[in-house]
């Protein structure tokens, strides 16, 4: 009788040690979501798998505790060979969610043998262990991509072929950038994509030697073929889903709506932003749906991610946009259309920064 006892004091100590580790790694993985990423869904998430793991009644956590042995614990001291005292915090992830999935996986195991006391379910860890397969996929990659989200502020120059009037997409984009502009995205509804794809690995490489950052409008296959930093979308495009597959993990990805329920779906498909247009009447796009101020602050209310306001923004207008909710201002007409490209991205990156 007493070495049942003490069989089932020692597996006690085995699930209380994993239920703890499997807690505290799911509890950094939140945070990081929530308070460094701001991903509301994935931190989530993560509480609720950590809330299904480690809750249990009184009884229940009274056996726990009797059984643990802190002090007589002879793993306290033990230490892997070369592990780590300083992480990147990739590699931080990696490690707690690797700790949590394998904490799982015991008490999975533990949980089918007879007589284990109290009955634990083992397809309730099963299930929280491939949730975390996933939720750690997501998490890297939004972490790869942080750096480049963070550029999405000030001027978001859309370089539109149309609208050049015969000038050099690179002495442009080379105006913009010393005006100030974070961002340059490619767009050309009418150009082969034999002809653009030069034009696009030009602007890659400009925007690489000046830290900016190089979007290309509408195509998955031109955005991988320059290097491009990221992707942007309509809603008539490729679905974020299916893009968000495509694109290498650091590659951001950024979605066009007019409508509260398309920025959410844009949000969880898997976009790193959203550009919410048109504010104002454009000439740049003669069928586009004018949705006002209102509809930006109603985006801003239900979705964390940086917004990128579009359609008809100069500077007369920049800075109550910018108040309503827009961390970035994507423009065309106001900046190709002026005599002096690079003072009118100066004008309106100071307006902008006036509305803050």
């Amino acid at each position: 009788m007493a070495s049942l006892e003490a069989m089932s004091r020692q597996r006690l100590r085995i699930i209380d040690a994993n239920l703890n580790r499997a807690g505290e790694g799911l509890h950094l993985l939140e945070d990081l979501a929530r308070l460094m990423l701001n991903d509301a869904g994935l931190s989530q998430q993560l509480k609720t798998i950590r809330h299904e793991i480690v809750r249990g009644d009184w009884s229940f956590n009274q056996q726990l505790l009797q059984s643990r042995d802190s002090e007589g614990d002879v793993g306290i001291d033990i230490e892997a060979p070369g592990e780590e005292k300083q992480r990147e915090l990739p590699i931080m992830v990696v490690a707690n969610a690797r700790r949590v999935q394998e904490s799982l996986r015991i008490l999975e195991e533990l949980s089918k043998i007879p007589g284990t006391i109290p009955k634990l379910e083992p397809e309730k860890f099963k299930q929280a262990r491939f949730a975390l397969y996933t939720i750690e996929q997501k998490l890297l990659s939004k972490l790869a991509r942080q750096d480049k989200t963070k550029h999405l502020t000030g001027l978001y120059a859309i370089i539109d072929s149309q609208a050049l009037n015969g000038r050099s997409h690179l002495e442009v984009a080379n105006q913009l950038i010393r005006g100030g502009a974070k961002t340059i995205q490619l767009r050309d509804k009418l150009r082969s994509k034999g002809e653009l794809l030069p034009v696009a690995q030009q602007l890659k490489n400009l925007c690489s030697e000046q830290a900016v950052l190089f979007i290309m409008n509408d195509y998955l296959d031109l955005a991988l073929a320059a290097g491009a930093d990221g992707l942007h979308l309509g809603q008539k495009d490729l679905p974020i889903k299916v893009a968000r597959k495509l694109l290498p993990i650091d590659k951001i990805l950024g979605c066009s709506v007019t409508t509260v329920d398309q920025a959410i779906a844009a949000e969880s498909g898997g976009a790193d932003y959203i550009a919410v247009g048109s504010i104002y009447p454009t000439s740049s796009k003669e069928m586009a749906k004018v949705v006002g101020l209102e509809r930006l602050r109603q985006i801003r209310q239900v979705v964390s991610l940086p917004l990128v306001a579009i359609g008809g923004i100069n500077k007369d207008n920049v800075a109550e946009v910018v108040a309503a909710g827009a961390e970035s201002v994507a423009v065309i007409g106001a900046i190709l259309q002026a005599d002096d490209i690079e003072e009118a991205a100066r004008q309106i990156i100071a307006r902008f920064e006036v509305g803050k």
